[in-house]
């Protein structure tokens, strides 16, 4: 029997949590599979924790546990580590608050993590809702793929198809240097090892800040064969809070690894 843990933290999420919940509790179907998921509740006012006690609190796989202020994503994910460390998981996943899960992709990513000791890490293929590809960056976050980032268009332009590594095989897994925290899959004992994120992130780039620091102890992969569906609000781009917070993690990014 494999055990695996996921988290999730939200904040203010009623739109869109309870999707996420239900489709990903409901995709684990491999018997061979322990699964348990603990949701972190970092001070919702918008009725989030009274809508999750209603739906889940009878599924013996699902904990809720709250926080009374936003302490950040990182750091709400770190709270979870105890129960992590208590259930003993082999594998753990990382997952956000907006996104659907439609077939079993743990079960794939634990199959493909067994045969593969040397992986430590895997990032499953994002999608939005209708389908598409979400054009999401795979190598480290130089300062000019940002920049293409924050400007793209319809089309991506060249450095943020080279951010995105769009000239790669998209039907296998391959090594990557940046993966997406909407759905993040570890083997448990890196992650033990590395004692989670680094909580100095509020939020953004802790992403970038964990997958850089987990290539130090095995292979990072992008793995096609799992695909999560991800509504993607990109609030940074229109909420000026959240810019600024966006434009302080970069900076302690690039402080903390001494690069652009």
């Amino acid at each position: 029997m494999t055990k695996v843990s996921a988290s999730i933290v939200t904040y203010n999420n009623v739109k869109y949590i309870e999707t996420a919940v239900g489709t990903l509790l409901d995709s684990v179907k491999d018997p061979e599979i322990d699964f348990r998921l603990f949701v972190f509740d970092n001070g919702s006012t918008d009725g989030t924790i009274e809508l999750l006690k209603e739906k889940f609190s009878a599924d013996p796989r699902f904990t809720l546990k709250c926080g009374g202020d936003n302490i950040g994503f990182g750091k709400a994910h770190n709270k979870m580590l105890s129960e992590f460390d208590n259930f003993k998981a082999d594998y753990h996943c990382v997952v956000n608050p907006d996104v659907v899960i439609k077939d079993d992709i743990v079960s794939k990513m634990v199959n493909y993590c067994n045969e593969h000791p040397d992986v430590v890490q895997l990032s499953p293929r994002i999608c939005f809702p209708d389908g598409r590809d979400q054009i999401l960056g795979k190598k480290k976050p130089h300062i000019w793929y940002l920049a293409a980032s924050r400007l793209r268009g319809d089309e991506p332009s060249k450095l943020l198809s080279s951010y995105a590594m769009l000239d790669a095989d998209y039907s296998k897994p391959f090594e990557i240097w940046n993966a997406t925290g909407c759905f993040m899959f570890f083997k448990g004992d890196a992650f033990r090892k590395i004692g989670g994120f680094d909580d100095r992130y509020f939020m953004y780039f802790e992403d970038c800040d964990i997958t850089r620091t987990l290539k130090k102890h095995g292979k990072v992969l992008f793995f096609p064969d799992a695909i999560v569906y991800h509504v993607w609000a990109r609030d940074s781009k229109r909420n000026t809070k959240l810019k600024i917070i966006h434009i302080q993690s970069m900076l302690k990014y690039y402080l903390k690894w001494r690069t652009l």
